[in-house]
């Protein structure tokens, strides 16, 4: 079968990886892809988002499946796109991505369904939103932009004067686009925070074995907030009591929200989630694979990736039997030096053969690398993930850092305490 995957980042290359082990799937293409996805997949030159162009190629090229990744061109529509077109893809409509699309949407299916989450108010008008502000107490507060804004449009404001800031810069001065011409402002929650990935067709819902995402730049999460600096799997903090309270008062009443809504919900429905001292809820809904989670949670699934796509596109999921291994997983995040900010492209990358560690079970995905003349170099912000399993969590740790010890390149960054709290979790 020929599959198209359409992204160009780490998690695309985890899924890509994934795929190959499925002996059906015999070509594999990327839309755009990156360098390094180059050493396992066909690269095709168009935008992910060029949702037409997508479209016309998958049709033209007869691919039998394609798999939609990022959030924008779902929330364009590809998966509605691609149907029309009579190819089955994986992932969901625009409408159904809405639940990430759209913050204020979310917040309000949640109040609607009665789905655990923070106290919020959602502003259309700046005048409105200040006033809000200046009436409120209890600080810190959590300004969110209301449309998709590469993860970067929530802000934790610690004041009165960083949220008007907030405000000021989402609404007035359009920091992050139209996606700030609406805002949320909602109450700040405490507690360990837990990413569950889920595949389901609407009728089903499979949750994936959780894990721990660590966004800031520097060790001991400080510094900017970034894309996400690495990840482990599974998440101690994430019990078997905790996962069946999730079950019950979150996963299931989400899926069945959207159905209400006429929305159904098919694909990978990411649950961001916070364990409060009122129990879990729900921080961000996403509406496909997390990044870098997908890293470090696909190099666990033992059952077939491919087998299980096409289930949550034909509506059989509960005949699949979904399995994980009982093993742990992390991925350490290889970056651009100055990363979330300014930083440099074109870098030569060392320790690499073919894209991969030369005698190691370690597994390198590209997120942003380019071939010139021959040689992998940097092309982006967060460069490489590079994910190692082990027989327990310390173990996966150790592994991958020494995996990422092989490999440099100038002004590389990375964090030295990937693991470390849920490490000190589990003790």
């Amino acid at each position: 079968m020929k599959v198209l995957v359409v992204g160009g980042g780490g998690r695309e290359h985890a899924i890509l990886r994934k795929l190959k082990e499925n002996p059906e799937v015999t070509e594999l293409f990327a839309a755009p892809g990156n360098g390094g996805i180059g050493y396992d997949a066909v690269r095709v030159p168009i935008p992910a988002t060029d949702v037409e162009g997508i479209a016309r190629w998958a049709s033209l090229e007869g691919m039998d499946y394609v798999v939609v990744a990022p959030d924008d061109p779902l929330a364009m529509g590809l998966v509605d796109r691609l149907t029309d077109k009579g190819i089955p893809a994986f992932g969901p409509t625009a409408a159904a991505a809405r639940i990430e699309a759209s913050k204020a949407f979310s917040k309000d299916l949640m109040k609607k369904y009665h789905i655990p989450t923070a106290e919020y108010e959602t502003f259309t008008e700046v005048s409105a939103a200040r006033e809000y502000l200046t009436r409120n107490q209890r600080w810190p507060i959590v300004v969110k932009a209301d449309g998709l804004a590469l993860g970067k449009g929530v802000l934790i404001c610690r004041s009165r004067e960083e949220a008007l800031e907030a405000v000021e810069e989402m609404m007035v001065g359009g920091r992050f686009g139209a996606s700030g011409n609406t805002v949320v402002i909602e109450e700040f929650l405490t507690g360990p925070e837990v990413s569950v990935l889920s595949f389901t067709d609407g009728r089903t819902l499979v949750p994936m074995v959780s894990s721990m995402d660590h966004k800031r730049a520097l060790d001991g999460d400080r510094g900017l907030n970034t894309g996400g600096m690495g990840a482990i799997a599974p998440n101690p903090y994430y019990t078997p009591g905790i996962a069946r309270v999730c079950m019950e008062t979150i996963f299931l009443p989400t899926m069945e929200a959207m159905n209400a809504e006429g929305r159904t919900f098919r694909g990978c429905l990411y649950f961001g989630l916070m364990l409060t001292p009122d129990g879990p809820k729900v921080i961000e809904y996403n509406c496909r694979f997390g990044d870098p989670e997908t890293q470090v949670v696909l190099p666990l699934l033992e059952t077939d990736l491919f087998t299980v796509m096409r289930a949550v596109t034909e509506g059989s999921l509960r005949t699949v039997d979904v399995t994980f291994s009982h093993r742990s997983a992390a991925c350490v995040v290889l970056a651009s030096g100055g990363y979330p900010e300014h930083y440099e492209k074109g870098k030569v990358i060392t320790g690499l053969v073919n894209g991969q560690l030369p005698e190691s079970d370690a597994v390198v995905y590209h997120a942003g690398t380019a071939l010139r003349e021959g040689e992998l170099v940097t092309a982006g912000g967060r460069v490489l993930g590079v994910t190692a399993l082990g027989d327990t969590l310390e173990q996966a740790v150790e592994n991958a850092y020494r995996a990422a010890d092989g490999i440099s390149f100038e002004g590389m960054h990375r964090r030295g305490d990937i693991g470390a709290r849920a490490l000190a979790a589990g003790k």
